[in-house]
């Protein structure tokens, strides 16, 4: 029996095989524990095998790679088409197969350790981050009943709590102080951990040449730039630039039919994370580009005029995409504009 692909229904204890040939009729169908998974797969020794892009797909994908096996993943939204029936273990590992057997299907890239390690740096920094403002927000509260009222950054409320525990005396009974104190004091937990992360975020940056690389564009810092080559990893998966951006949910939703085209805002496809910090590092540099002349910026002036500055910012950001997306596949490096001649 050859097994030409082999589609695996990933769980937490459970498997779900199911073998086609070159034709795609099914030649093998069973379930296999945990345990037994990795010698089931060396024991069939398929010359593909699918997954969907979920839990543990990137773990799974690098341990059968160890045994020469090509591993594809493939996203879940894709697979889901091919369930012929009642959705279960049996019939999603047979969907599997039929959406990897297309043609023009698209398949997710296997991530590293090492991109795993950067985006895991990442989920704690947004838990945490969550949890300061939560935190500050909730003091804040406690404040406003008493009839204190704080700035709402971080660093503006670390410098003035102090002086008002101590000037509001009056107006603060000795229990809300002790209270305060134990949130302040788990408020700086909070932040050394952040500290501790983002210094790991940095070491990650100065270590990966591509990090460096794309940090060299306007508007996107060591944050931006670890988190993209954390979830891109090799851009060559991608077509052109625009397909990062359209990947990133920075494109045009469009909507047409009758040969009639419509495209409205932003499809805000992807992941939410990466786009809102090319978007956030795309405001940071529209701050300055009032003062400048060179021709990105009087685009953005122009733009400014002509749409808003909420436009200009995703512009701005949908076009640090297609930059990352050439960086990111190349030798090439990136220039920056000169000044326009008048």
């Amino acid at each position: 029996m050859e097994i030409h692909i082999l589609g695996i229904d990933l769980a937490k204890q459970v498997f779900q095989l199911h073998g086609a040939d070159r034709r795609g009729r099914a030649v093998h169908r069973a379930k296999v524990s945990r345990g037994s998974l990795f010698q089931a797969v060396r024991t069939l020794k398929p010359r593909m095998l699918v997954m969907e892009a979920c839990s543990s797909a990137h773990h799974w994908a690098r341990r059968f790679q160890s045994l020469g096996i090509e591993v594809r993943l493939i996203s879940p939204q894709y697979v889901a088409p091919f369930v012929k029936t009642n959705k279960n273990d049996r019939n999603d590992a047979e969907a599997i197969v039929e959406a990897a057997c297309r043609p023009t299907m698209r398949f997710v890239s296997i991530k590293s350790v090492e991109q795993q390690d950067i985006q895991a740096a990442h989920r704690m920094r947004a838990i945490l981050v969550r949890h300061r403002t939560a935190l500050i927000n909730q003091m804040r509260g406690l404040l406003g009943e008493r009839g204190l009222s704080i700035s709402r950054s971080p660093q503006a409320f670390r410098r003035a709590m102090p002086e008002l525990l101590h000037a509001s005396s009056d107006e603060l009974t000795s229990f809300c102080q002790t209270l305060l104190t134990e949130l302040l004091q788990h408020l700086a937990a909070i932040e050394e951990r952040l500290h501790f992360l983002e210094n790991s975020i940095q070491s990650f940056m100065k270590h990966s040449t591509l990090c460096r690389k794309i940090t060299r564009v306007p508007g996107i810092g060591p944050v931006t730039a670890t988190a993209i080559v954390g979830a891109v990893g090799d851009a060559r998966q991608f077509r052109n630039g625009r397909h990062l951006a359209a990947w990133l949910g920075l494109v045009p939703r469009q909507y047409s039919s009758g040969g009639k085209a419509r495209l409205h805002g932003i499809s805000r496809r992807g992941d939410t994370y990466l786009r809102t910090l090319l978007i956030h590092g795309a405001r940071a540099v529209l701050r300055y580009v009032a003062a400048k002349t060179d021709a990105r910026s009087v685009w953005l002036q122009q733009l400014i005029v002509r749409r808003g500055y909420n436009c200009a910012a995703v512009a701005l950001a949908n076009k640090n995409a297609r930059l990352i997306q050439v960086l990111l596949s190349g030798d090439t490096d990136y220039v920056a504009p000169r000044a326009a001649v008048n």
